[in-house]
């Protein structure tokens, strides 16, 4: 059993969805093992991690659009705004996704779907730098 570890800076430009496939691909076939599991890990509280759709561009429109719904800017919503009106419901959103994903690995490669692709998904309406963990472990 080995491990690899890595942490990759992401550049957002602002409120979205940025596809991080490629670069933990890259991770992973760097380390030579064919067998194993890949966890990536967002270590922020307002970004988060999907695996999602990576063909049809309306489906992150759709959850960006659902997002706003379930958790709104406004004034006077929240007690927590030290941080400017989209703060609150950035930690809102990264509450309902995800911090950390595990993805299998085998022949070398992610096991993901089809269409399936790994994104950070930044909740905060400035552009900002993500730090991702990657942490393969296998043979």
């Amino acid at each position: 059993m080995r491990q690899a570890l890595r942490e990759i800076e992401v550049e957002t430009r602002g409120r979205g969805l940025v596809e991080i496939t490629g670069r933990a691909a890259d991770f992973v076939g760097a380390q030579g093992m064919a067998n194993g599991l890949l966890t990536l890990f967002c270590r922020h509280t307002s970004a988060s991690l999907l695996i999602q759709e990576n063909a049809d561009p309306d489906v992150r429109a759709d959850l960006e659009t659902f997002f706003s719904r379930i958790a709104p800017e406004g004034a006077g919503l929240y007690i927590h705004d030290v941080e400017g009106p989209d703060d609150m419901p950035a930690h809102i959103r990264a509450a309902l996704t995800q911090t950390q994903l595990a993805v299998p690995v085998a022949g070398g490669r992610m096991l993901l779907g089809t269409w399936q692709g790994v994104y950070l998904y930044e909740h905060r309406r400035a552009p900002s730098r993500r730090r991702v963990a990657l942490h393969l472990m296998g043979a």
